[in-house]
């Protein structure tokens, strides 16, 4: 299967972007970064796609071996999309464009996140010198989905899945977390307000938060 617009280069960039360069395919392929997700799941992490839009990426995606739909043991036995073992290799890729994105001065702080964008934001967005010596279990109900993080002497794992016998457990809504984890929002007004809610020592709770950072704005270049 070939792309309708190629760029005709040898470079392995510019075919890789023939792949996965048209618009919404590598959020797509973020969506399943954590796991196979229902047609359905995706369509409602990606709002602004449309269903047409959306099932012709995945059936590109799908013909170039980076997708795969397959069907869930019972009792779900519903239809999923997963990415194959050489669609999983996209993740630091996509982790990198994320901190380079990051850093633009554009950034729109206001724009909404994915569950799943925010699991992977925490991440990419790990201080792992800030971690040095700490040892953590959180248990992070997002919107209600259960993931769990481990912070282990500079180490940071999350993924999809409750933590077993957490320090920390940490419920809200992505974008309400997000607020707090990145763009300085009072905690004790976010719990307050109800849209964060947590279980634990306070201090453990500061700890986890402190952990990550958005990287400093790139500098732009003052105009003559």
């Amino acid at each position: 299967m070939t792309s309708k617009r190629s760029y005709h280069d040898a470079c392995g960039m510019a075919h890789a972007l023939n792949l996965v360069g048209e618009r919404w395919a590598l959020l797509v392929v973020r969506e399943l970064v954590l796991g196979p997700r229902r047609f359905t799941d995706l369509r409602q992490a990606l709002p602004g796609i449309s269903a047409n839009v959306l099932t012709q990426r995945l059936t590109e995606l799908e013909g170039f071996g980076v997708v795969v739909r397959r069907r869930l043991d019972p009792p779900a036995s519903a239809w999923v999309y997963d990415l194959t073992e050489w669609g999983h290799q996209l993740e630091p890729v996509i982790g990198k464009l994320g901190q380079w994105g990051a850093r633009s001065p554009l950034l729109p702080r206001d724009a909404a996140l994915s569950v799943n964008s925010f699991i992977l934001s925490l991440r990419n967005m790990f201080d792992h010198a800030a971690a040095d010596g700490v040892t953590l279990r959180v248990d992070l109900r997002v919107s209600g989905q259960p993931f769990h993080a481990y912070v282990s002497d500079g180490t940071f794992e999350a993924d999809a899945g409750p933590a077993t016998d957490p320090d920390v457990t940490i419920e809200g809504d992505q974008n309400d977390l997000a607020s707090v984890v990145y763009d300085g929002r009072d905690l004790d007004e976010a719990v307050d307000a109800g849209v964060m809610r947590y279980a634990g020592e306070r201090k453990t709770l500061e700890r986890f938060l402190a952990l990550f950072s958005l990287p400093a704005p790139a500098p732009v270049p003052a105009s003559d």
